[in-house]
């Protein structure tokens, strides 16, 4: 299911995320900067992307590829057909993009996503909370999946006894989220 994560009890089997401090680690100011998706119809997903989520077109490529902006950054999302034109989404128990996570300001932020998801009559995949952030997962018209969330402030976030994050999945209450959108800033 989409926008499930392990549980604690999963997490006995994974080997400790955090790096051997012996390896030299990536420059933590390091940042995905964007994602390039191919879709099958470019104005169906820039219409979804901008017209749903409210992004904004910063430029195109005719009629091939779109690039699309929160805040007017060149581009986190990129849209093309050049390999995909009229194409069908990857099947079931394949390898490929599991979600797209767009991070919201807030919580605030994240409530009015939600808002704008429910107007346009898209169903969610799931909704959870899960200790660091809230999250709502849906797909878009390519059948990609997409994460809208919002951190905590880190200071919130659960650890365990040794400091390690504690991450879980909970059902995330939609009511009280939206309530948020309302909430005074």
């Amino acid at each position: 299911m989409q926008g499930t994560l392990m549980t604690n009890d999963d997490a006995s089997t994974v080997q400790d995320a955090r790096p051997d401090r012996d390896n030299k680690v990536i420059d933590p100011r390091v940042r995905i900067g964007h994602v390039h998706l191919k879709v099958a119809d470019l104005e169906r997903s820039v219409a979804f992307y901008c017209e749903i989520l409210g992004l904004e077109v910063m430029q195109r490529y005719g009629e091939d590829a779109a690039f699309l902006s929160a805040g007017g950054y060149h581009h986190h999302i990129a849209l093309n057909t050049w390999q995909s034109r009229e194409g069908t989404p990857p099947p079931t128990n394949s390898t490929g993009l599991f979600h797209v996570a767009l991070l919201y300001p807030d919580r605030r932020a994240l409530a009015d996503a939600l808002q704008r998801v429910r107007k346009a009559g898209i169903a969610l995949d799931g909704a959870s909370d899960h200790g660091v952030s809230e999250a709502l997962y849906l797909r878009d018209p390519d059948d990609n999946g997409l994460e809208l969330y919002y951190d905590r402030p880190r200071h919130l976030w659960p650890r365990t006894d040794d400091g390690s994050l504690a991450m879980v999945t909970r059902p995330l209450d939609l009511g009280d989220l939206l309530r948020a959108a309302t909430d005074e800033a």
